[in-house]
């Protein structure tokens, strides 16, 4: 009876658990390294809770057999991966006044095995990828060859001319520069981890399905090397919040609901930027063709409060279904183009 009681509460509190990661995912972000930008996504709330929403059924039905036979032949079904995530990362300029292009990498977790996906990789790219060992981790490289060939006039491009992936947990797969995937071995380790400060921007609200936060202005200046070089540091004059920004897309009731702020660093600027944002948007929207796209546009209000300028927008599901229908629909409908018709000449008789 006592082996009984411990099974089922064991059972209990593994699917607490998977239920609180699957509600923030917080914790299993806390261990990529460092980052200057982030945008997060959630493929499986988005296909499992907002698709059905604003999704004809028969589309929705035929991109769930499609998910069923890619889970069959690969091992994955998109609409298991709880978080996507891209990460981008700055960096100061080289000792020789160059500048180093940012590494970018993305991250998917979920319902799958990232060995066997790894796995399936190697076997599918055969002699066209390699492998390199870094500390416990082997990660898999494959060369670019368009950006190979345009690194050889254009230098900056280098640290993508391999794209690499690595499994970083049991159900978590990483994708990017081979520098930035070392940087997230290292991480997963315990070192060099992301701020809390900047993860906790990208999941202030756990019930987003799309969010994206960063320090645009502050990657900037450490690009330009107002922060020092790669082998110096520099003591910053202008060290500030402007530009800091968050947005998430989140869903309640039968609205989808956009929220996000920028820092403008005080009131003053902040009603400057909005007055020239505002105006930029409302003739942005007047040029837009589509009509239902112009309806989903004009739901956003922009306004300055304090130091941030906010944008929020509260989208009735009903307009996003109708601009999914339309766009399916003038897709459909493209009229064919075929090759013009030669005119026939006649013959000119005396």
């Amino acid at each position: 009876m006592k082996l009984k009681l411990a099974f089922l509460t064991a059972i209990a509190v593994l699917a607490l658990a998977s239920q609180i990661f699957a509600q923030n995912p917080q914790a299993a972000l806390a261990t990529l390294p460092e980052a200057d930008a982030m945008i997060y996504v959630s493929p499986q709330r988005i296909l499992n809770e907002a698709a059905p929403r604003v999704m004809d059924p028969a589309e929705l039905a035929k991109a769930r057999a499609g998910f069923a036979d890619m889970k069959k032949s690969v091992g994955i079904d998109p609409s298991s991966i709880e978080y996507l995530v891209v990460a981008v990362r700055f960096h100061k300029p080289a000792a020789d006044l160059s500048f180093v292009a940012p590494d970018v990498m993305a991250v998917l977790g979920g319902d799958f095995s990232s060995d066997s996906l790894m796995t399936l990789a190697q076997l599918y790219l055969q002699d066209k990828a390699r492998v390199e060992k870094y500390g416990s981790k082997s990660i898999t490289l494959m060369k670019v060859d368009p950006i190979a060939a345009q690194a050889e006039k254009t230098p900056i491009l280098k640290p993508y001319v391999e794209i690499g992936a690595v499994p970083l947990s049991a159900n978590s797969v990483a994708i990017g520069n081979l520098g930035y995937l070392k940087s997230a071995i290292d991480a997963a380790d315990g070192n060099g981890r992301i701020s809390a400060a900047l993860l906790q921007s990208l999941l202030r609200d756990p019930n987003a399905i799309i969010a994206a936060s960063g320090a645009p202005l502050a990657s900037l200046a450490k690009s330009i090397g107002l922060m020092g070089l790669e082998n110096t540091t520099r003591a910053s004059n202008c060290d500030t919040p402007f530009g800091n920004f968050y947005a998430a897309v989140t869903m309640t009731g039968t609205n989808f609901m956009l929220r996000g702020a920028m820092n403008a660093d005080n009131p003053d600027t902040a009603k400057i930027i909005n007055s020239l944002l505002t105006g930029l948007i409302q003739q942005g929207i007047s040029s837009v063709p589509d009509k239902n796209a112009q309806t989903i546009l004009q739901t956003l209000k922009m306004f300055a409060r304090e130091n941030e300028i906010v944008w929020e927008a509260d989208i009735p599901e009903k307009t996003v279904s109708d601009f999914i229908r339309s766009q399916s629909t003038s897709k459909k409908e493209a009229p064919k183009t075929s090759a013009p018709k030669r005119p026939v000449r006649k013959k000119r008789t005396r």
